[in-house]
């Protein structure tokens, strides 16, 4: 098994890849270059762990040169991080705009936090999750930066939400961002942690889900109504 610290933190021995690397901010523009060696990596980290990863095996996977991956990716940390933001660009951008939709403040927090549910409960979702959760205690800077890419950007547009509805007078919400967090923990309650740690081992239906996200908004405009 590779070596997992030398993996991540080292620079490829061999003088060209070394120069590719130093090019890396100028070179790597082409996006189905990038898609191909994301595609490769995810089926790698998915079926070996981020431990076992090693970029000879991403590179066998995606197709491409040990060089080429390093004009794109400086080491496996930065490599799975852009992984996670490229999923939840596909995953969850369209969730945000539910929130910018005509309809009351009930309907619109329905529709985003069956959506988030939904999502929390995708194959795609829990198994960057479990990756994650199965290094973060040697490496909690890989879990700040899961975090930053994932987390940080749907509680960010909830927030936002939140705030521009207290502010119209629609809401009365004193602190945003701990509301945010509530309202998260509401519409996962009872699907998303059993299906992370494998009491559950198939998703959620969109029916239960959407019955756990309707008591959610239930609860929390009790707790937050003018």
């Amino acid at each position: 098994m590779e070596d997992m610290t030398t993996d991540i933190s080292s620079r490829p021995a061999d003088p060209a890849e070394a120069c590719a690397q130093k090019r890396r901010h100028a070179a790597g523009a082409d996006p189905e270059k990038r898609r191909q060696i994301l595609e490769g990596a995810w089926r790698v980290f998915v079926e070996q762990g981020f431990d076992a990863a090693s970029m000879n095996s991403i590179c066998k996977a995606a197709g491409v040169s040990k060089g080429t991956l390093y004009v794109y990716f400086e080491n496996k940390e930065d490599l799975f991080v852009a992984l996670v933001e490229d999923k939840r660009q596909d995953l969850f951008q369209g969730i945000f705009a539910r929130l910018a939709e005509a309809g009351s403040v009930e309907e619109r927090l329905l529709a985003y936090g069956t959506g988030l549910a939904m999502q929390f409960n995708s194959e795609d979702v829990i198994r960057a999750q479990r990756i994650v959760i199965s290094v973060v205690e040697r490496m909690p800077e890989l879990g700040a930066r899961f975090y930053e890419a994932g987390a940080r950007h749907f509680l960010g547009a909830l927030q936002d939400f939140l705030r521009a509805e207290t502010e119209a007078g629609n809401l009365r919400v004193p602190d945003v961002e701990l509301a945010a967090s509530q309202f998260v923990d509401l519409s996962t309650a009872g699907v998303w942690r059993a299906r992370l740690f494998g009491r559950r081992t198939g998703a959620s239906s969109e029916e239960e889900v959407t019955h756990v996200v309707r008591e959610a908004v239930r609860v929390f405009i009790a707790a937050y109504a003018p």
